[in-house]
């Protein structure tokens, strides 16, 4: 079974693993309702820390950035269930229901939801499907799946309606505070142009103003300033932050910071080690 296994393309996944795992970084498009079955589940945001554990459940707002961790229990396997809540279903779901957001929702945008035996009963439910790998799980009957789960959580948290039923696009929030804090994710301009509410020029225009450097350089520049200070200051080894600071291997790290700094990273640890000054 390959991990995550679709079970209805694009709505609903499962997880399967059992060696511990950490994603370089997650985008979240839609809003993503977590079922966690069993193992250790870590979701790291620039604003909130979340740790999960079997039978609970997370809901994740849509156009975020973040990591997952994953966790298996010992000597057994981390299993999980995703389901993506996709705005053109949940857009039905409103029609059909007569649902409608009557505010912005202020809440925090990650939230484990509270247990109850409707929430339960739905969980166990929805498993077999999951752990069953080519079992005929119709779109139809998928579809039925997720309208259940969304009644159900509007049944637990009434105050989600504002959460789930928004479907304004993104204001244009502070470019500065956002960039500052989500810096070191690896995504592409365009995204963060999308998640800070801009078009592609808007974005680079702004950034322009606000940092005095374009996006990429600014964005290279940041993160190998960062990595030095976790060199120097923190006394950590490349090879344990170069992916959470958004480089794609440890050669293309080493390779950016000997050109800007002038000396290669293992180089630039050992001189700071021995007190030897380094420019």
């Amino acid at each position: 079974m390959t991990s995550p296994e679709e079970i209805l393309p694009g709505v609903i996944f499962y997880s399967y693993l059992s060696a511990k795992r950490k994603e370089k970084v997650c985008l979240w498009n839609h809003h993503t309702l977590i079922l966690q079955v069993s193992g250790d589940l870590v979701l790291e945001t620039s604003d909130q820390t979340i740790s999960m554990t079997g039978g609970q459940m997370l809901l994740i707002r849509k156009d975020q950035l973040g990591t997952l961790s994953k966790t298996p229990l010992p000597g057994g396997h981390y299993e999980t269930i995703v389901i993506s809540l996709q705005e053109e279903v949940l857009r039905k779901i409103a029609l059909e229901e007569r649902i409608e957001a009557d505010r912005k929702y202020a809440g925090l945008p990650n939230l484990i939801i509270p247990n109850n035996d409707y929430l339960q009963g739905y969980f166990r439910s929805i498993v077999p499907y999951a752990r069953n790998a080519g079992a005929a799980v119709t779109d139809g009957l998928g579809i039925l799946k997720v309208k259940e789960c969304v009644k159900l959580l509007l049944m637990t948290m009434p105050a989600l309606r504002n959460f789930l039923f928004d479907f304004s696009q993104p204001h244009k929030i502070d470019l500065e505070k956002f960039m500052l804090s989500n810096f070191r994710f690896n995504v592409p301009v365009e995204r963060f142009a999308q998640l800070t509410g801009r078009s592609l020029a808007g974005f680079k225009r702004d950034f322009q103003k606000a940092f005095g450097a374009p996006p990429r350089q600014w964005l290279q520049d940041k993160r190998l300033n960062e990595a030095r200070y976790l060199i120097e200051t923190k006394h950590q080894r490349p090879s344990t932050f170069y992916l959470d600071l958004g480089f794609e291997s440890l050669s293309h790290f080493s390779n950016a910071f000997k050109k800007k700094f002038g000396i290669s990273p293992i180089h630039f640890a050992t001189d700071r080690a021995s007190g030897h000054p380094v420019a």
